[in-house]
């Protein structure tokens, strides 16, 4: 059934659907489960806090979560493979204007991590001396 993304439980439908997904994706698979390892739980909860925090203007969360995936071996193919993943949950279980901003947002986060893990990984080791 698909419908509009109005409370806790719909983010936790969306995120548990999500990474149900990424778990068992041949390509974000082993990246996601090498380094979440037995924290499932744990990261479920905080990516809950972390879309009712951007979706719905909450403060549930509170970090800075690129400096988590700051050195995960990832690149483009990762990132578009996460947005496919991403939009197809949304896609298949809900509508509406705020299943529409979370996918804008997804898009946005993907280029921004994009972006700072490559600056991460170009900049120059040594002094500015």
């Amino acid at each position: 059934m698909v419908k509009e993304i109005k409370t806790r439980k719909d983010i936790e439908l969306m995120v548990d659907t999500f990474y149900s997904a990424v778990r068992k994706d041949a390509i974000l698979g082993g990246i996601f489960n090498g380094a979440i390892r037995e924290n499932w739980p744990e990261h479920l909860d905080k990516m809950y806090r972390f879309w009712q925090t951007v979706l719905f203007h909450e403060t549930a969360y509170r970090g800075n979560p690129l400096v988590h995936h700051i050195n995960l071996p990832v690149s483009e193919a990762h990132f578009e493979r996460w947005l496919f993943l991403f939009h197809k949950t949304i896609d298949e279980n809900f509508v509406g204007p705020i299943a529409d901003e979370a996918k804008w947002r997804a898009v946005k986060i993907a280029d921004m991590f994009q972006h700072k893990i490559a600056q991460h990984r170009n900049r120059d080791p040594r002094p500015l001396a």
